[in-house]
């Protein structure tokens, strides 16, 4: 299921123009549809295997810096946040297995990353869902060795997505 921040303006008008702003028209800028990204979820969810409902909200970096400043601890913006299910909720005849969990996914981040790499917000909001799933199948870049980046690898070859958050983290870090 595909949500959308009621802050979150879906088609901000340009603001400067850049070198790399000319290469990304403003319609590739725009943010796809939520049936759009609902499909490619549901294909997304099952080449990583994840069972259950799993929600995106599509949201605001306000949003985003709130909800990584009270769940992280970190007061920043950030491009994917996942929340894996805990628990079941009898009262509502849910058990677990039924929900995989939430992501929250900033689209102005998701959109200055889109023009940095030279592809489309919609490209840039499936990197993000695909890596987020992985987060919501227990998968953890920071503690795993390498089997997550691994992982996201060859998702993406198969959904046809170009480089990843973890690539991009690594050859940043990089000399």
């Amino acid at each position: 299921m595909i949500l959308l921040d009621p802050d979150l303006d879906p088609d901000p008008a340009p603001k400067a123009t850049s070198a790399k702003r000319t290469v990304a028209s403003s319609k590739n800028l725009r943010l796809p549809s939520a049936r759009t990204l609902a499909r490619f979820l549901t294909e997304a969810q099952s080449a990583v295997r994840l069972r259950g409902q799993v929600t995106v909200l599509l949201a605001t970096d306000a949003y985003l810096r709130k909800l990584n400043r009270q769940f992280r601890g970190k007061d920043k913006a950030t491009d994917v946040l996942s929340f894996p299910a805990e628990g079941s909720f009898p009262a509502e005849g849910i058990v677990a297995e039924e929900i995989a969990g939430d992501l929250a996914i900033s689209v102005p981040t998701a959109r200055k990353q889109a023009i940095e790499q030279n592809h489309s917000l919609s490209t840039e909001i499936k990197v993000l869902i695909v890596h987020g799933l992985l987060h919501l199948a227990g998968h953890d870049h920071e503690s795993d060795t390498g089997k997550m980046a691994r992982r996201e690898r060859l998702l993406r070859a198969k959904l046809g997505l170009p480089q990843g958050l973890i690539e991009r983290a690594t050859k940043v870090k990089q000399p």
